[in-house]
């Protein structure tokens, strides 16, 4: 105050000038320098945001490789009612390989998620054929490897899937109690109306069959009847895609292990309608014929046609489509039949002989 009283007015007058102009170059200095900082942050964002999107969508895993396995399982799958186990593991081998080689490769969000899928899918087809071939320790991890897949894809029908490939390996261990416990769990994951929930049902009807509960095995019979009847007819059978033709077939095996009669009806209708329409047709479905041909079989020792049976199960052995996981059945036929001193017996025991031998 004191140095205030002292300036004269004029002298007053010159400061508050100053002060106003110097006010004035600080407001311009701090906005200049809200501008820039808020420029420079939003660019600092926005190359953020650009830089994420780019990592997301870079990739050295293309589309198009992803869909050549998808492809590629979907041929194997199809191929497996027509070729020996033995004869594709060595390409699942192959393209789980490369699946694996590119799971530590760049890719998208969408891409690592497919070929996670993909691996489950060959994983489990690689399962089924080790199972076929009586490979234990193969059959038995190589679904936990698909079930592991699964669960990181959250890919519900895989899981079911799992728990019905295992479910299969222990039926035909004997395990029948644990394979009605397989495909319940199969059952309760696999999606309504998958082909998943229709094959884990009739796994569980085979074991009820096995252990000779006629009550619940014709109540799977029809609840598996009930879940195909909306299906459409294919023209190839793909493992993992239920189709009518393989109700009827499954029918004729569940009835014939049933010990009914009737499975030999459901037998004859599977073979007659799968049958090529010439000699030199190649079959289209090999292996469900040489099962239906083994079901027939049982069902003619049943009502005590033992020639027939005995030809019948000759021609499923000749057919070169029993794999080593299916032989129990033609022992049964073979246990039935022992004691018949008839040409057709002794026919059979020589083709079984040899299909032992092609195992050991």
């Amino acid at each position: 105050m004191e140095l205030v009283t002292k300036l004269g007015s004029a002298d007053v007058a010159h400061l508050v000038e100053l002060l106003d102009e110097k006010q004035s170059i600080i407001a311009t200095t701090v906005a200049s320098a809200q501008s820039t900082s808020t420029s420079t942050v939003d660019s600092v964002d926005l190359e953020l945001a650009w830089e994420l999107a780019r990592r997301v969508e870079a990739s050295d895993v293309s589309n198009e490789t992803v869909s050549r396995i998808e492809r590629s399982f979907d041929y194997l799958a199809v191929a497996y009612s027509t070729s020996p186990p033995a004869a594709l593991l060595p390409q699942l081998r192959t393209y789980l390989a490369y699946v694996n080689s590119l799971m530590d490769k760049r890719s998208t969000i969408a891409e690592k998620q497919r070929l996670i899928v993909a691996g489950g899918w060959l994983s489990l087809l690689a399962a089924t054929c080790h199972i076929d071939l009586q490979h234990q320790h193969s059959a038995t991890e190589y679904p936990r490897t698909a079930a592991s897949l699964a669960r990181h894809a959250e890919h519900a029908e895989i899981r079911a899937w799992c728990y019905e490939t295992q479910a299969w390996r222990v039926l035909t261990d004997g395990d029948y109690p644990r394979a009605i416990e397989l495909s319940r769990a199969a059952q309760h994951h696999a999606p309504r109306g998958s082909s998943a929930a229709i094959q884990a049902a009739a796994q569980e009807g085979r074991a009820h069959a096995r252990l000779g509960d006629t009550r619940q095995t014709t109540q799977a019979i029809s609840t598996v009847h009930q879940l195909v009847t909306p299906l459409p007819a294919r023209d190839v059978e793909h493992h993992y895609h239920y189709d009518p033709h393989k109700v009827i077939a499954y029918t004729a095996t569940t009835l014939a292990w049933a010990g009914d009669p009737a499975a030999e009806s459901h037998a004859r209708e599977i073979i007659e309608r799968l049958r090529p329409a010439t000699p030199t047709d190649p079959a289209r479905w090999p292996r469900r014929i040489a099962s239906a041909h083994l079901d027939l079989a049982m069902a003619l020792t049943t009502t005590g046609r033992f020639d027939e049976a005995c030809h019948t199960a000759t021609q499923a052995i000749e057919s070169g489509r029993i794999v080593p996981s299916n032989i129990w059945r033609v022992t049964e036929i073979i246990r039935r039949i022992d004691a018949l001193d008839i040409p057709e017996a002794d026919t059979l025991r020589d083709a079984y002989r040899g299909l032992v031998s092609l195992t050991r």
